[in-house]
């Protein structure tokens, strides 16, 4: 596989900007823990764009005073509520790094989760890498469990369970602009990953440690485990997988899924 120009004349990657996007929708409670989390990376060759898609409550009041402390930081407007998907491709084009991570308003990172990517992006010259989360619910607390990560995943692999969390995603930018974020009635960020590793012919490469704190909230599309359901039903026909080979990805989706929803929430109770 042919290196990044990143990697070339073996120049570290310390060299090649990083750009976080952040979209945000009514995140005033939520988004300075988000955006500290980010401030406090060991890898410090970044810049956050946060997307502000339209919010009513105080969100762009507090976008805009982050971008005056620190010019590393830059608040877009979206001229109308444009949903999660185009929110995020709107950062993506925007951005000036060759790489792009995605943090949401509500998610946190552990302070070396770029330092960590950035060493694994060098390692195997990968194109796409992704973490192992923790959980917290909608208060912040901790929740006793973790979800576990492969060192990498394949396509069909990939089919039977969306173990790629976009919030710990680093991704090649050049990769999200060939292959942008569509759909409302889907699960926009996993019909991406399917469309790379599928299209392109390579593996994202797994970082088995919880360098994602994954905020859970039973009014997120992932809370509502019916409609979440039928979202990743539409990835697989989208992605253009055939009802047969929809159905049987279906039912292990459905199998892994119930096991892994079934601790988190045991935990919570």
């Amino acid at each position: 596989m042919q290196k990044n120009q990143c990697w070339r004349e073996d120049k570290k990657m310390q060299n090649c900007k990083i750009s976080v996007i952040m979209p945000a929708y009514n995140a005033e409670k939520t988004i300075d823990a988000a955006v500290k989390s980010v401030i406090g990376q060991t890898f410090q060759h970044w810049e956050l764009l946060i997307v502000n898609d339209c919010s009513t409550d105080r969100t762009k009041e507090k976008i805009l005073a982050w971008a005056k402390r620190d010019p590393r930081i830059h608040a877009i407007e979206n001229p109308q509520n444009m949903g999660v998907a185009q929110t995020r491709n709107q950062g993506v084009e925007r951005a000036n790094g060759e790489w792009i991570a995605f943090l949401d308003s509500d998610d946190l990172w552990e302070p070396n989760k770029l330092e960590m990517q950035v060493k694994w992006v060098k390692k195997f010259h990968a194109r796409l890498v992704f973490t192992g989360s923790a959980f917290i619910d909608k208060d912040g607390k901790r929740i006793d469990y973790c979800l576990n990560v492969p060192k990498k995943v394949v396509f069909r692999e990939l089919l039977k369970q969306n173990i790629i969390s976009c919030s710990s995603v680093l991704v090649q930018k050049k990769l999200l602009l060939h292959y942008p974020m569509v759909g409302k009635d889907m699960h926009e960020d996993y019909a991406v990953w399917l469309s790379i590793l599928k299209n392109e012919g390579i593996c994202a490469y797994g970082i088995n440690r919880p360098l994602l704190i994954y905020r859970v909230s039973p009014k997120s599309k992932s809370g509502n485990k019916g409609k979440a359901a039928l979202m990743h039903w539409r990835v697989y026909r989208h992605i253009g997988l055939g009802f047969i080979p929809s159905v049987y990805y279906f039912l292990w989706y459905m199998g892994r899924n119930l096991k892994k929803y079934g601790r988190i929430w045991g935990r919570m109770k």
